[in-house]
């Protein structure tokens, strides 16, 4: 048996799970760098309860979970349609369930695991992340299946076309002239990107790439620009944020596509559909809108089975 298993962050399912996502994601060493473990669970302790209440409060106003877990089942499903009977497809979250060691003692008799992170660009904080979970996970069952993992797919022309066709549809019955295109990217502290993160290079290469795709489709924006989300703390993160891309917007117009995303997750449907529609508001927007990520659509549940099987 063949087994492909999707990789993400994951999400709290309930309100109940919002501590263990804060917990999990602060003690991780690749979001946390602090060498001591000891340390980190410390710091990790600290940050995730100054930041308890308001990440429920936030997880409330959505519905009271994360929708990322509910949408990666049902991609799962659609994904099985464009396989044979012989090959299984699973997901594993890194800091919410279903874990990665939970998930594969159902698979131990697998004979080769596809790893496939819902990561469109490379980053330490998630790619290795999630892999370095996934290899742990593997080692305390013992599993000897033959690995591959899919690399960073976000020059791929079959995944692009697919957001081509998510800007295209909501930019659809617009008067496009006048409206900005952001591409927004979850931020990193510049301080990773100076250690050699390569994970701005991959989000600057994907603008331009899916910029290209839309002149040629006659998809026409007044501008398109770069913006970086979810920034936490004092020290340095990737430039120019999102509200400073708003506030100088002149014509007030905006479609935001969040890049960085395959699969909608609280940094959508909150973060920008609601903190920075208020912004937006605040602004005096005439008009402000999010698209959606691929999701669980049948062009990117055949995207990802046509890639795994390569």
């Amino acid at each position: 048996m063949r087994l492909i298993l999707l990789l993400n962050m994951g999400g709290p399912n309930d309100l109940s799970e919002v501590e263990v996502f804060l917990k999990n994601m602060f003690n991780d060493p690749y979001i946390l760098g602090i060498k001591s473990p000891l340390l980190r669970k410390f710091v990790a302790f600290i940050i995730t309860e100054s930041r308890l209440k308001a990440a429920q409060n936030n997880y409330r106003q959505i519905g009271g979970k994360s929708p990322i877990c509910e949408l990666t089942a049902r991609l799962c499903g659609k994904i099985s349609h464009f396989l044979d009977d012989d090959t299984a497809v699973a997901f594993a979250m890194n800091y919410t369930p279903p874990f990665a060691k939970d998930v594969l003692v159902e698979f131990t008799e697998a004979s080769e695991i596809v790893v496939f992170p819902l990561y469109p660009h490379h980053s330490f904080t998630t790619v290795t992340s999630s892999i370095s979970d996934f290899e742990k996970a593997c080692r305390a069952l013992n599993l000897q299946a033959k690995i591959k993992i899919v690399e960073p797919f976000f020059a791929d022309d079959g995944y692009n076309e697919i957001i081509a066709d998510c800007i295209e549809k909501s930019a659809r019955n617009l008067n496009t002239d006048d409206i900005t295109l952001i591409f927004s990217a979850h931020s990193l502290p510049q301080k990773m990107i100076d250690a050699g993160d390569i994970y701005e290079e991959h989000v600057k290469l994907h603008v331009q790439i899916l910029t290209e795709i839309l002149e040629k489709r006659g998809v026409k924006f007044k501008q398109t620009m770069l913006a970086y989300q979810s920034r936490l703390g004092p020290v340095k993160w990737l430039e120019p944020s999102l509200n400073q891309v708003l506030a100088d917007i002149k014509d007030k117009k905006a479609l935001v596509y969040p890049i960085s995303f395959c699969i909608d997750n609280s940094e959508t449907v909150f973060e920008l559909s609601k903190e920075f529609k208020r912004i937006a508001d605040e602004l005096k927007f005439d008009f402000y809108d999010v698209v959606a990520c691929p999701n669980d659509s049948e062009k990117f549940a055949k995207f990802i089975a046509d890639r795994a099987k390569e």
